[in-house]
C-alpha cells in the first residue's frame, strides 16, 4: 500500500486521506495549471474587467506558448469575472468544456448557443476548488486550466495548483484585479525557466512545490 503523501490541503493535520492524495493514488492525478499574463506592478485586469491594455501590446509573430499550453489541456475552470470578459466573443474561443464557478452566477445567465444541449460548452456550478476538481476528475479530466485571478488565488490556498507559466507585461496599471492574494503560508516555487520577447513580454514557468 502506497502512504499517502501529506500537502496543503490538509495543513499538516495528518487525516487519513487527502484530497491531493486521493486523486494521486485513487487513480490517474488531477492537475490545475496556469497560464496568464499580467501587468509588471500584478494586475491581470483593470478593475472593470478591461484588458485592453494586454491585447493592444500583444505581438501576433511571437509564439508565446499558448497553442501548446491549451493542446495538452481537456478542461477549463474560470471565475465570472473572466468569464464576462470572453462571454460575447464568437467563435467561442474554448473547445474543451468550460465550467465557470459562480455563487451568483446561474445557468439561465449563459447565452443559449453556450449552455444548451447539444454541445453545452459552458456549465455554471457553485463549487469549492476541491468539488470542482472532484467533479472533474470523475468525468475522466486530467489536466485542468485554471483562470481567473480569484479562482486561481482560491486553488493555489488549496494547493490544487501544478506549475503556472506567467507573463509580464511591460506596463503599470496601478490598480485593478491582482493575478495573487493573501495565503495562509509561504508557497514555494521552483523556477523553471525564464524567457523574453522582442515585444517587451517576459515569461517565467513555475512548478508549484507540494
Amino acid at each position: 500500500m502506497v502512504k499517502p503523501e501529506l500537502c496543503r490541503s490538509c495543513s499538516g493535520r495528518g487525516e487519513q486521506i487527502c484530497i491531493y492524495t486521493m486523486y494521486k493514488y485513487g487513480g490517474e492525478m488531477i492537475t490545475g495549471h496556469v497560464f496568464i499574463a499580467t501587468s509588471l506592478d500584478g494586475f491581470i485586469a483593470r478593475d472593470d474587467g478591461d484588458i485592453g491594455w494586454l491585447l493592444e501590446r500583444d505581438a501576433p509573430d511571437e509564439d508565446h506558448g499558448y497553442d501548446a499550453f491549451i493542446a495538452g489541456i481537456d478542461a477549463i475552470l474560470m471565475g465570472r469575472g473572466t468569464y464576462e470578459t470572453i462571454r460575447a466573443v464568437r467563435p467561442w474561443p474554448f473547445a474543451h468544456p468550460v465550467v465557470v464557478l459562480s455563487q451568483t452566477l446561474t445557468q439561465d445567465d449563459l447565452p443559449e448557443d453556450l449552455s444548451r444541449e447539444p454541445g453545452n460548452k459552458v456549465r455554471v456550478l457553485g463549487l469549492s476548488p476541491d468539488a470542482a476538481m472532484r467533479l472533474l476528475h470523475s468525468e475522466g479530466h486530467r489536466k485542468v486550466y485554471v483562470d481567473g485571478g480569484r479562482v486561481i488565488q482560491s486553488f493555489l490556498r488549496a494547493g490544487l495548483i501544478a506549475d503556472m507559466v506567467v507573463t509580464t507585461v511591460p506596463v503599470l496599471l496601478g490598480a485593478g484585479r491582482r493575478l495573487f492574494g493573501p495565503v495562509a503560508g509561504d508557497i514555494p516555487l521552483h523556477h523553471q525557466e525564464t524567457k523574453s520577447f522582442p515585444s517587451g513580454l517576459v515569461q517565467s514557468r513555475y512548478r508549484i512545490l507540494a
